[in-house]
């Protein structure tokens, strides 16, 4: 079969085996569904999600070929936890098996990120879900606090702990961007997983150091945003932002460049960019977001679409320069 056409069930399977989340022993897929556009967030990603499609899409992604599934309390002011409750309610309950995380956040209205602020998030997260625990519970975006305010007595890491304590999550990550403060919270030893995102793709680099410090503690590493927003898969004839914002000339030509080369092997870039994560063995599973049902089946495609070797080479070296990585 060449890569013109895809690939077959039989290459979607094996490129969608289990893997283990660091030292949770939990299983999972190595694409994790990212709830985030299931509530609709039309500043981030330009377009609505109406109500009866976040939920198709929710019951989509628990009947099809993924084991997991990421939201937050904070997506879409509590719309995308919401939909997947609804979806939830629908069928049943969670499939066997399944792993669903959320996260906590602070207060986006007032900015409060306080222990008493961690505990309501995730109330507000169980009742919107339908659940009475998750897997996985993320502490998130803690940027908008300096690391002191986080890890303060009484603070939000102290009451995460405590959350996973009394099992209303049997495991705790921290989900965030700046990979030297998300390297200050690994270095607590509390986490159980981590979520970088944007940092980790075809064009920046940001957070290689960060992944291998992870895997050293045992936390499980998951990867999101392997698109940057969209422009690594959609192209630059879609859009010209990087990470939500503006990209630079420079980075600009070098994922034409990546187009060109995808374009030649007859892969499509989106595929190139997924792969990019999920064929590095330090990432457990790696954050794709989808807002429509049909999504998670090319999802699974693109997981497994076959790309040339020889084509990684060119595609690894096009990465923007480090002046313009995120960090």
């Amino acid at each position: 079969m060449t890569s013109q056409t895809g690939p077959d069930p039989d290459a979607i399977a094996a490129a969608l085996a289990m893997r283990p989340l660091g030292r949770t022993g939990l299983q999972v897929t190595p694409v994790c569904i990212g709830g985030g556009p299931l509530g609709g967030m039309p500043k981030l990603f330009g377009y609505e999600t109406p109500f009866e499609r976040g939920v198709e899409t929710a019951l989509a992604a628990f009947d099809g070929p993924f084991n997991f599934l990421d939201t937050s309390n904070e997506y879409s002011d509590g719309e995308s936890e919401r939909r997947i409750g609804e979806a939830l309610r629908r069928r049943g309950g969670l499939p066997e098996g399944f792993v669903l995380q959320t996260k906590v956040d602070r207060d986006v209205r007032t900015g409060e990120y306080t222990g008493a602020q961690v505990r309501r998030s995730i109330e507000q997260s169980l009742e919107r879900l339908g659940v009475d625990r998750v897997p996985v519970l993320h502490l998130h975006d803690p940027e908008h606090i300096s690391f002191e305010e986080g890890v303060a007595a009484g603070g939000p890491l102290e009451e995460l702990v405590k959350i996973r304590d009394e099992g209303l999550a049997r495991f705790i990550g921290v989900a965030g961007g700046p990979v030297g403060l998300m390297s200050r919270y690994l270095q607590t030893g509390a986490f159980d997983a981590l979520i970088t995102h944007n940092r980790w793709t075809l064009v920046d680099r940001s957070a290689d150091a960060l992944l291998d410090e992870a895997v050293s503690l045992g936390v499980g590493v998951i990867n999101g945003a392997p698109f940057g927003g969209g422009i690594l898969a959609r192209g630059t004839a879609a859009t010209q932002d990087y990470g939500y914002r503006p990209a630079g000339e420079e980075v600009l030509a070098r994922i034409r460049r990546m187009e060109e080369i995808c374009a030649g092997a007859g892969v499509p870039l989106a595929a190139a960019a997924l792969q990019f994560s999920t064929r590095d063995e330090r990432v457990a599973a790696t954050i794709v977001g989808v807002s429509r049902p049909e999504r998670i089946e090319e999802t699974a495609r693109l997981a497994a679409w076959p790309i040339p070797e020889g084509i990684w080479p060119e595609l690894e070296g096009l990465a923007a320069p480090r002046e313009t990585w995120l960090n």
